[in-house]
């Protein structure tokens, strides 16, 4: 069985709480003690802590799998440059092997193979500069000294308490949840779920509705992409009754499915394991002579031996105003204060 299939079985056992996982409970519980003491151990210390001298808002999550968090870092880059700030952006760049770290992304130099596939997306489509290195505070040090900013964003990172920041923003699957509520390898739970009290937004990708549990997030799809040459076609000029191919390699390739589907497709349907390393010969045996339909996230790693015929779907953040209200809240009251 193939490592993608293997990590769809083990989230769709998490998120459907089989029995069968009870077996795991006593690393679980030892994992739950273990992340629970790590956090205190750090807010006890506050000297292991380095707070940045700019603003930080962390985008991240308490549970593995797919959450919206690039969505979310997208929208909050646009967000924060229409007020004005300059917005850097620090990541682990899991997937990525740069010569030396820190590194920042160049993103029409450097490949997914060196800056992981989700800072160069973010380094393309934000227009910001993005550092990646394990050591987010080192990260941190190295854009500050580098680039004009005024506020900085760690993509993932909730978890990194070695790196003071002023708003934590986690995200969940609105559908999924916390799954089983148990932390690893039980359940998906990085933290005891009873973090998400402690965090400054909750926020849901796939809810509609704002409401106690959260800020409702949806994903927006605006056109396709054509991973080749880039040109842009209007949903309403594709001939759905084409038989199609849709890839994903992501945390959760059934939202995007379900995009597809959503949008009038009835794809061919093709999981992968998130930040899957792909090749031309590969994707064009999956395809044949059928369009190939894959997220942003996936095009990235594409781009560079792309066929005529492989598309992305553009997918864009939406977000209530009451969101962006209390953002705005509790942005003011961050910068408000001496630094």
């Amino acid at each position: 069985m193939s490592a993608s299939a293997w990590q769809q079985r083990l989230l769709d056992a998490w998120y459907r709480g089989a029995p069968a996982l009870c077996l795991l409970r006593p690393l679980s519980l030892l994992y739950r003690r273990i992340a629970r003491q790590r956090r205190h151990n750090y807010l006890s210390a506050p000297e292991r802590i380095w707070q940045p001298p700019v603003p930080l808002i962390v985008v991240g999550n308490v549970t593995l799998g797919g959450t919206g968090k690039t969505p979310m870092t997208l929208w909050l880059i646009d967000w924060l440059q229409t007020r004005g700030l300059r917005v850097g952006v620090v990541s682990r760049g899991y997937g990525g092997k740069p010569p030396s770290l820190p590194w920042q992304v160049d993103p029409a130099r450097d490949g997914p193979d060196v800056a992981g596939d989700e800072p160069l997306l973010i380094a393309r489509r934000g227009n910001v500069p993005v550092v990646i290195d394990p050591d987010r505070p080192r990260a941190c040090r190295h854009l500050l000294a580098r680039e004009p900013v005024d506020i900085l964003i760690s993509d993932d990172g909730l978890q990194h308490y070695a790196l003071g920041r002023d708003i934590e923003l986690a995200m969940l699957d609105h559908q999924r949840g916390v799954g089983n509520a148990r932390c690893l390898p039980e359940g998906p739970l990085r933290e005891p779920v009873e973090r998400l009290q402690s965090v400054d937004l909750v926020v849901r990708t796939g809810a509609t509705d704002d409401s106690d549990q959260g800020f409702a997030m949806t994903l927006q799809p605006t056109r396709l992409v054509n991973v080749k040459t880039g040109e842009l076609q209007d949903m309403a000029d594709w001939d759905r009754s084409q038989a199609v191919v849709a890839l994903a390699g992501i945390g959760n390739p059934q939202r995007f499915f379900a995009s597809l589907q959503a949008l009038g497709f009835s794809p061919e349907c093709h999981a992968f394991a998130d930040h899957a390393v792909y090749t031309h010969a590969q994707l064009s045996a999956l395809a044949a002579s059928r369009p190939l339909l894959m997220t942003e996230k996936d095009a990235v790693k594409c781009s560079h031996f792309a066929a005529d015929n492989w598309w992305y779907l553009r997918v864009d953040a939406q977000l209530s105003e009451a969101f962006a209200a209390r953002l705005n809240t509790l942005l003011a009251a961050v910068m408000a204060q001496p630094r």
